[in-house]
């Protein structure tokens, strides 16, 4: 980090033969050595943003040190000891390297990588690849929405396809026609998949090592995002007998609509951060497992 300080702190020294005659210099006046000789004109001195980390000296008092702030005070620096000192911007006088310039501020804050919706970095210029053997099957179109929404960009750095299958009641029968085996992995997502459900009991069926079966605890989908991402104190509790999706669009006096709901629902949510730790973490879970190669 201060490997220019170094250089900065080096003797400084001006030799002059008493046998030369004297000379004038349109660029310094009668004395060279007259005011601070190592600053050139006014307009030449360039201008370098006071980035963290440059290392820059303030000539006057010799106080050498990289920079860890800047703002409309001033810049900071901080020497190889952990001293700090602040001096202002409005002046033409700081050392880099032994040369002169002024330091700025810098026209932004340095950016941090760009997120995608699942918080992973984002891939900048990603494009298409053959899409690999390895699947992920969610129930239906809503869990296939959703997960699009937020792990889409992931799924497509990974070339990972996400098919929905109406419902798993079918799910051994599927498994077994998809063909799972070396380098063909299958990740299914499972809604309400707890202890002692019809889920469990269909999901207990499938034992290929090349197959991951996991899920949430939600009955439904819509149950995985946050209510605050929808703009409601909670989820509604619907009596038994009743459908689930009909009894919250009922409770919540949002008419009869089920797709419009869904489109409701999908608009509030923008990120990882609006869904429940539960599904964030099964999602993720599911694509480690179809990208991990074979050992």
């Amino acid at each position: 980090m201060y490997g220019q300080a170094g250089a900065l702190r080096g003797c400084r020294t001006a030799s002059l033969s008493l046998e030369c005659p004297t000379v004038r210099s349109k660029d310094y006046g009668d004395d060279i050595l007259a005011g601070d000789w190592r600053l050139p004109r006014k307009g030449q001195i360039p201008e370098i943003p006071a980035e963290p980390g440059l290392v820059a000296e303030d000539p006057g008092s010799g106080f050498c040190g990289a920079v860890v702030g800047c703002d409309k005070f001033g810049v900071t620096l901080e020497d190889r000891f952990r001293k700090r000192r602040v001096f202002p911007l409005d002046k033409s006088g700081f050392l880099i390297d032994g040369r002169p310039v002024t330091l700025v501020r810098p026209d932004a804050a340095p950016r941090a990588p760009a997120r995608s919706a699942s918080g992973s970095i984002a891939v900048r210029g990603l494009r298409a690849q053959v899409a690999k053997e390895s699947r992920i099957y969610v129930e239906g179109v809503h869990d296939a929405e959703l997960v699009e929404k937020i792990w889409g960009h992931d799924l497509r750095v990974e070339g990972v396809v996400v098919e929905y299958l109406e419902g798993v009641d079918d799910l051994p029968a599927i498994v077994e026609e998809f063909g799972p085996g070396e380098g063909r992995r299958l990740g299914v997502l499972v809604d309400h998949l707890v202890e002692g459900s019809k889920e469990s009991r269909i999901a207990a069926q499938v034992s290929s090592p090349h197959v991951l079966i996991t899920g949430h605890p939600f009955i439904d989908i819509w149950e995985a995002v946050k209510p605050a991402a929808v703009a409601i104190p909670a989820w509604p509790r619907v009596p038994r007998g009743v459908s689930w999706k009909e009894g919250v669009l009922t409770a919540l006096g949002w008419g009869d609509n089920v797709g419009a709901a869904w489109k409701r629902i999908l608009g509030s949510v923008d990120s990882f951060t609006d869904l429940e730790p539960a599904l964030l973490g099964r999602v993720e879970e599911l694509i480690d497992f179809v990208t991990v190669p074979d050992p």
